[in-house]
């Protein structure tokens, strides 16, 4: 990938590399960082490959105001932060999808015309599909009027897209809040509503190759499988295929409704979704306390053999590693391989792993995501 920003632009922090050599620094880093845990001679490290470019379905960027000094108009800019955290001008981006890219100079023009869609505009997201169902979110210093309504739905119509405008205590929606997705997983066809300001995996590619990689590595299963951090269902939906019934659980109000719409999308019905902490429920099903929100649901009738999770930066707590030793398989997906390894130490005093993976969803930066499947100690 060429990009006139690298060195610039701190959003790619390995631009001194082509997409290979970043690659395979991140994997060296990787061996060495969990070779006291794991014998790689014995247990085969998949790599699962970002494309080199263009990858990114979603983004943001600041709006960068500056007087032109020939029509001494104020002009628009996109912009990101250098490496020394201060505002650098940009007007393309190589990581973000063809879908993406080429829209962002239409809407900055269309935005361009008019102070009312302008004025005190701070940043814009895009979530797209790929399928090509776009949604921008505009978002403003600014009370948004009627006038900048009618504005904005015009250029809803001429670029195609969905536009969400945003301000402090106000979300203005003007045709839907979420993209349609689907994602084709071992050649079977699956469905998501992607919201906005929902949880969603930037690298479509290397998500679908994320779930089939776990799906190939387990068995079908007449038991039930538990998740925690389910999200929208990006997992859970392909992965209840596999087995008897999926109880799966999220914090996230969003997430929960994301999760409730996609399964009926997919005509799933063997997941139930709880709006509860990992650390609530392994209170609940230790019953240490008793939770109004599960009352429909009957914990004792779940005969578990396999725990999925997928938590945050910040791995596991206590209380959560404690509830996956009581499994007989662990899947574990993590964005964050210090914490990785840290849960991997205690997680290694009853179970093995079997498969390790990692993924490159985030291309030219440090970042790095993992795959590991454990199996409990005979």
């Amino acid at each position: 990938m060429n990009c006139k920003y690298f060195g610039l632009c701190a959003s790619c922090t390995l631009y001194n590399k082509n997409y290979e050599e970043q690659l395979n620094y991140k994997i060296k880093r990787e061996q060495d960082r969990f070779s006291s845990l794991i014998d790689f001679s014995k247990i085969t490290l998949d790599i699962i490959k970002s494309k080199d470019s263009n990858f990114r379905n979603r983004a943001e960027f600041r709006v960068w105001w500056e007087k032109d000094e020939n029509s001494e108009k104020d002009v628009l800019s996109y912009a990101m932060n250098d490496f020394n955290k201060e505002i650098l001008k940009i007007d393309s981006c190589q990581i973000v999808s063809e879908d993406i890219k080429n829209l962002m100079p239409k809407l900055l023009t269309e935005l361009q015309k008019s102070m009312i869609l302008s004025f005190r505009l701070f940043s814009i997201e895009f979530l797209v599909s790929s399928t090509s169902d776009m949604l921008v979110t505009l978002i403003y210093h600014k009370k948004l009027e009627d006038e900048w309504i009618s504005l904005a739905k015009e250029i809803e119509q001429k670029l195609n897209i969905k536009i969400i405008g945003r301000s402090r205590k106000q979300k203005i929606v003007l045709s839907s809040d979420f993209i349609n997705e689907s994602l084709n997983i071992n050649n079977q066809e699956f469905k998501f509503a992607y919201e906005e300001n929902g949880f969603t995996q930037p690298n479509t590619s290397v998500n679908i190759k994320m779930i089939e990689w776990v799906l190939e590595n387990i068995k079908d299963s007449n038991k039930d499988l538990c998740e925690l951090y389910c999200g929208g269902g990006n997992f859970t939906i392909p992965l209840s295929k596999r087995f008897r019934k999926v109880l799966a659980t999220e914090i996230s109000k969003t997430s929960i409704k994301s999760a409730l719409r996609n399964c009926s999308l997919n005509g799933i019905n063997n997941i139930e979704f709880i709006r509860m902490s990992s650390e609530e429920f392994v209170e609940a099903l230790n019953e240490v306390r008793a939770f109004n929100r599960l009352k429909n649901i009957d914990l004792k009738s779940y005969d578990f053999e396999t725990i999925f999770m997928d938590p945050p930066r910040s791995g596991l707590d206590d209380t959560t590693r404690a509830l996956a030793k009581n499994f007989e398989n662990i899947i574990y997906i993590s964005c964050n391989p210090e914490t990785l390894h840290r849960d991997l130490e205690e997680l290694l005093k009853t179970h093995k792993i079997v498969k390790f993976a990692i993924f490159d969803q985030f291309a030219y930066s440090e970042h790095i995501e993992s795959g590991v499947i454990l199996e409990k100690l005979k």
